[in-house]
């Protein structure tokens, strides 16, 4: 489950240095301030004597249109005021108020991207990217880059969205990590989705131990990424990890002023919850999330939390809430054309409908999904869709349909760890291969199940994240 964020902007100040000063503005080409001094003044018809009195020479103005020198703030302060334009004009090249107002048009796009259609926010970012890159402006290109990557979330189109999320982390290299951390959290976001459970954890953990060794203190950008760790953590079977990162980030919240980010920290923890079988908890705090996500108008959460309340009413055998929870979802993420994760409620959906007694209809949409749910793109939904339809052709008597569904079920679910869901399989495919009377066979799936339950809370990924200093 995907989260929307937007990136802390700025263009940053210029010192004030002497008139030959290497560092004062235009330091990537020298020439580019005196040739915007010539051109502006040639169309005001001014001299060069007009231009620099009272504070410098006519000679210091030739040398700086030549491009021999390099003006400090305070000449170019001096001359945008004779020459009437703003002191970003004169010394960036940009049109005044450009960054301001590709700012108010990258955060309308983040609201077309929360309450309206993937595909039409992605054309107002394109839009803006080639905008911010024209004039060079690379905070605002980074923040371009990272709403097209939460557009492609949103479609299941993962490279193109790892792809995106790694390009404003190039652009944003060497600013702090509090800034790159959306971007971070968008990449394992997609190698999540792609069945990358442990690259998705490592990302997410390295940045963590970074942040915190770095003493940059930034209660946001930890909250983002201990809340996005819980999904990856979960998916393995890391149930210890992902509640103690829960704690983590619960203790962060106060701290924190982002509604956004706190809608989606009650969300993430409303997963460790359910797995510790405190459904009436985890039920508040998806209803803190919604309440939330209701009044920013953010629709995608909004849906994902009525996924989980689906979710969590299976779980307590309310069948018929759980349908109606479900079916919310499904069509607030079709109506987005968020397709990925509409087929990824839809798995859940064909349980419910499974255990109603409505099997025919579950087969039905298992076989459609799984056009859109395939090893590269929701691998573990895909194993989820084929352990339900072993599930259904066992109830039948179709054993043979049944092992072959689950054993597709078993590999998908190697590939992506997910050691939890793992167990399960190999439970569901020994109890068959015993009834089959295969109890070698049966024995060697019992045994897999128990590897990867041997280490309960535990990844491969060695010590857990540090705690913050503070926390």
């Amino acid at each position: 489950m995907n989260e929307k964020r937007t990136t802390e902007r700025g263009t940053g100040a210029v010192s004030s240095h002497g008139p030959d000063d290497a560092h004062g503005p235009g330091h990537d080409d020298p020439g580019a301030v005196g040739r915007r001094v010539q051109r502006l003044r040639a169309e005001r018809g001014l001299t060069q004597r007009q231009l620099a009195e009272p504070s410098y020479t006519p000679a210091y103005v030739s040398t700086l249109e030549a491009g021999r020198v390099r003006p400090s703030e305070a000449a170019v302060r001096h001359l945008a005021d004779r020459l009437g334009v703003t002191y970003e004009e004169l010394a960036t090249g940009r049109p005044a108020h450009l960054a301001t107002d590709l700012r108010l048009k990258l955060v309308e796009a983040q609201r077309t991207l929360a309450t309206g259609a993937a595909e039409d926010a992605a054309a107002t970012y394109t839009r803006l990217l080639a905008e911010a890159d024209g004039h060079g402006l690379d905070s605002e290109r980074a923040a371009a880059l990272l709403g097209l990557g939460q557009c492609a979330l949103e479609t299941g189109d993962l490279p193109v969205a790892r792809g995106h999320f790694e390009a404003a982390e190039r652009l944003l290299a060497d600013a702090p990590l509090p800034r790159r951390a959306p971007a971070v959290r968008g990449r394992a976001v997609a190698h999540l989705l792609a069945g990358e459970l442990r690259y998705a954890c490592y990302l997410l953990e390295s940045a963590i131990d970074e942040l915190n060794a770095s003493g940059l203190q930034d209660p946001g950008a930890l909250l983002l990424l201990y809340t996005a760790v819980i999904a990856p953590y979960m998916d393995m079977g890391a149930h210890a990890r992902a509640a103690q990162a829960g704690e983590l980030a619960l203790a962060l919240a106060p701290k924190v002023s982002d509604p956004e980010l706190v809608a989606g920290l009650h969300r993430s923890v409303a997963r460790t919850l359910i797995a510790a079988g405190r459904t009436t908890e985890a039920d508040a705090s998806l209803a803190k999330a919604a309440e939330i996500y209701q009044q920013l108008q953010i629709r995608t959460e909004l849906a994902h939390c009525h996924w989980m309340r689906g979710y969590v009413h299976a779980q307590d055998g309310d069948l018929s809430g759980a349908e109606t929870e479900l079916r919310a979802a499904r069509d607030m993420l079709a109506s987005k054309r968020a397709a990925l994760y509409t087929a990824q409620v839809e798995v859940e959906l064909a349980d419910v409908l499974r255990r109603r007694g409505k099997a025919a209809q579950a087969q039905e949409l298992l076989h459609r999904l799984l056009g859109e749910l395939h090893p590269d793109r929701g691998s573990v939904h895909a194993g989820g869709a084929h352990r339900l339809l072993g599930l259904i052709h066992e109830d039948r008597g179709d054993l043979d349909s049944a092992e072959e569904h689950y054993v597709t079920a078993l590999a998908l679910l190697e590939r992506a760890g997910a050691a939890g869901d793992l167990a399960d399989i190999c439970r569901l495919l020994g109890d068959l291969l015993r009834r089959l009377g295969r109890t070698e066979a049966a024995m060697d799936a019992y045994r897999t199940g128990l590897g990867h339950r041997a280490a309960p809370g535990s990844t491969t990924l060695g010590p857990a994240p540090v705690r913050p200093p503070t926390v």
